[in-house]
């Protein structure tokens, strides 16, 4: 299957039930879904998985992420840090959307304990179906490569 139409999640252990849900919706819809856990309730370190799932988009192989973790506020920031990321934490559709519409974003971040699971899978639909507008916003987004650069 072609990068565009794999797509990386990953989770810390506050998040395993939603990402698997999340994992079989996506499935479903005919994305190639590469999920990198964890599989395990054991505590683990969202920090890790956020980068994983992160470089696994930065490097071509998936062309979207959706990592999740309790907040999603922590997993959110650690992927951000990876080089070509733009990852966006909603808790709603239309934010969902203009991520993807304004900002080009590239990857999604959940709270598992902040949303249930049907306005989950709504924001992944809004994220996963709305493509980049370009134009104005297309400048804007070289800003935000140029600082991190």
């Amino acid at each position: 299957m072609t990068p565009s139409k794999r797509i990386v999640l990953s989770s810390d252990h506050a998040a395993i039930s939603l990402r698997q849900t999340i994992a079989d919706h996506l499935a479903k819809q005919g994305w190639d879904v590469v999920d990198i856990g964890p599989t395990s309730p054991e505590s683990t370190h969202y920090p890790k998985h956020g980068a994983d799932a992160a470089q696994r988009v930065a490097s071509g192989d998936c062309a979207l992420g959706i990592v999740l973790c309790g907040t999603g506020q922590g997993i959110m920031m650690a992927a951000n840090k990876v080089k070509g990321i733009r990852c966006g934490v909603c808790a709603d559709t239309f934010s969902a959307r203009m991520i993807r519409a304004h900002n080009n974003a590239n990857m999604l971040s959940l709270g598992a304990r902040v949303i249930g699971e049907g306005l989950a899978l709504d924001i992944v639909d809004a994220f996963t179906r709305t493509e980049f507008e370009g134009g104005r916003h297309a400048t804007r987004v070289d800003m935000i490569n140029e600082i991190e650069a």
